[in-house]
């Protein structure tokens, strides 16, 4: 791991728990995030610690890996629907070396408000990591974008004949941020468009993939994409 990213000064550092039972892991993403100007406020190593420490702590975000003792299965994501029972106003971003779009379901099934699921082999992308961090922390969602785009591929390979092969190129480009998390000014910014051009972009797939129309609730949107994505 290497922090080749310092964050802005004009962005108040983020009070981050890191949770891997892997302590070389868990220390090296801790000093990244500590070299990029965040501030560690717990390193832990399974979920009893996990939740202990965001009790005493009271972080805006927590980093966990999915695969946590005793089981080292599912455990991160139960963490996770905990967390967000019991302290709804801490973000959770998981950390999984798999990409698996049913532990994503799962963790979106009550909403997707501070929740967030990235490939551990992202963590190297500084920028990246911490873009999803504050998003979770602030509420938002953050989605792999390479666990994204790979379902969105296969859905479009194996059903040409549905309302996804409709899609326009710069469409499908809309869809895919949408499905990460990224709200219409978000997705704006990366796709250097206007906000009108995207809302145009957006009712428009809306329209050909039979969604709802877009009423400005992040989380309809990201399950109804995910949902869309996953069904056969």
């Amino acid at each position: 791991m290497t922090a080749d990213a310092a964050v802005p000064s004009d962005i108040a550092p983020l009070r981050v728990v890191v949770a891997d039972d892997s302590a070389l892991f868990r220390r090296g993403l801790a000093g990244l995030l500590t070299a990029a100007g965040q501030q560690v406020v717990a390193e832990v190593g399974d979920v009893p610690a996990v939740l202990a420490a965001v009790a005493a702590c009271r972080p805006d975000a927590v980093l966990l890996d999915i695969r946590m003792p005793p089981s080292h299965t599912d455990e991160g994501i139960r963490a996770a629907l905990q967390l967000r029972a019991t302290h709804p106003s801490v973000g959770v971003l998981v950390l999984s070396t798999y990409a698996e779009s049913e532990w994503v379901a799962r963790l979106l099934v009550e909403g997707a408000a501070g929740i967030g699921y990235l490939l551990k082999d992202r963590v190297d992308d500084v920028a990246s990591l911490l873009d999803a961090i504050r998003r979770v922390a602030h509420g938002g969602t953050a989605i792999d974008p390479d666990l994204v785009a790979s379902l969105l591929s296969a859905r479009s390979r194996s059903a040409s004949q549905t309302p996804l092969a409709a899609l326009s190129s710069r469409e499908r480009d809309v869809l895919q941020l949408m499905a990460e998390g990224f709200s219409n000014g978000g997705i704006s910014r990366r796709l250097h468009l206007s906000p009108r051009t995207v809302e145009t972009y957006v009712a428009g797939l809306f329209t050909k993939l039979s969604f709802p129309p877009d009423d400005g609730d992040l989380n309809r949107r990201v399950l109804a994409v995910l949902a869309f994505l996953r069904a056969s």
